[in-house]
């Protein structure tokens, strides 16, 4: 491995690791506190997280494998991206829909169970660290690049 992407790396993997297990959790939290029909969620899960799971992490793969140069969202904001599989699961068990105040409607109009993440800790608190290091290596290289082109 290049040293020089190594908390590309870090994330990545923590991602690949944490995310299915968040999405199954998305949705089972939503069960539990709603008594419904653990079976039929577990199926619909079975069913269609693995799909889900995989187009998600192709989405960060893609980020991660583009020039921070050309990027134009961050991890968080991808993940946020891919609530449609819990969401629609949700909406098939007839979950009930919580409270959101008009400030979280306006921001994330389609995560109507409120299960975007604001922080990595959100998905998975093993996320922290590397996401928090994956940041400050964008931000320093992108900053190292200025500096190269003399505008810093």
């Amino acid at each position: 491995m290049d040293e020089t992407r190594r908390p590309v790396e870090d994330l990545r993997a923590a991602c690949q690791s944490a995310i299915p297990n968040w999405m199954r959790q998305s949705v089972m939290r939503h069960v539990d506190r709603d008594g419904l029909d653990r079976e039929r969620a577990e199926a619909l899960l079975a069913q269609r997280l693995p799909a889900a799971v995989e187009c998600l992490l192709a989405d960060l793969d893609a980020l991660f494998d583009a020039d921070v140069d050309v990027q134009r969202t961050n991890p968080l904001a991808v993940i946020r991206q891919h609530l449609t599989a819990v969401t629609t699961i949700l909406d098939d068990l007839g979950a009930t829909v919580p409270h959101r105040d008009p400030f979280d409607q306006r921001i994330a109009p389609d995560d109507r169970y409120a299960v975007g993440p604001a922080t990595w800790a959100d998905v998975d608190v093993s996320l922290a660290e590397p996401g928090l290091v994956w940041g400050a290596w964008k931000a320093a290289l992108i900053l190292q690049r200025r500096r190269d082109e003399g505008l810093r």
